[in-house]
């Protein structure tokens, strides 16, 4: 199974909240993430590994959480045609071992791996962590606490 894209972990309460974490994270490292999320696109689109779908995934879902505290926009039907290029790719990987994007499916994820990108270099630390927080609590079965928009 694919490694979440995790954050360091802060538990720092909201009205203290240190610079580091009011600031978008290190250029370098935003585009480390955007980079490994770019390369399991480009991957599925050629004929990728289920590590690849795993991944692009997670950006989805970061991508909403991180849209849903107000940070980068994400229309229904982006986000829908993901979910159905996402949903079919692992279908098809789990039934042939085949796991790949076609074109319009590619079109699908790209859109959402640009606003993905977008927000790891704009989106404030603190947000990213608690989006990346809430995909942990997802993966263990509990999905609650959905993140809110705190300005």
């Amino acid at each position: 199974m694919a490694k979440t894209i995790l954050f360091p972990q802060h538990k720092t309460t909201r009205a203290r909240r240190s610079k580091a974490e009011l600031l978008p994270m290190p250029r370098a490292s935003a585009d480390e993430l955007a980079l490994q999320v770019h390369l399991a696109l480009a991957s599925l689109h050629a004929g990728g590994a289920q590590h690849d779908a795993q991944a692009l995934l997670h950006a989805h879902v970061l991508a909403q959480s991180i849209a849903g505290a107000g940070y980068g926009t994400l229309t229904p039907e982006q986000v829908r045609c993901a979910d159905e290029a996402i949903l079919a790719c692992f279908a098809q990987g789990g039934a042939e071992n085949a796991w790949r994007l076609d074109d319009t499916q590619f079109e699908a994820v790209k859109a959402i791996v640009g606003v993905y990108d977008q927000q790891l270099q704009s989106a404030p630390f603190w947000v990213l962590a608690e989006a990346s927080e809430r995909l942990e609590r997802m993966r263990a079965g509990d999905a609650r606490q959905p993140m809110r928009k705190r300005a």
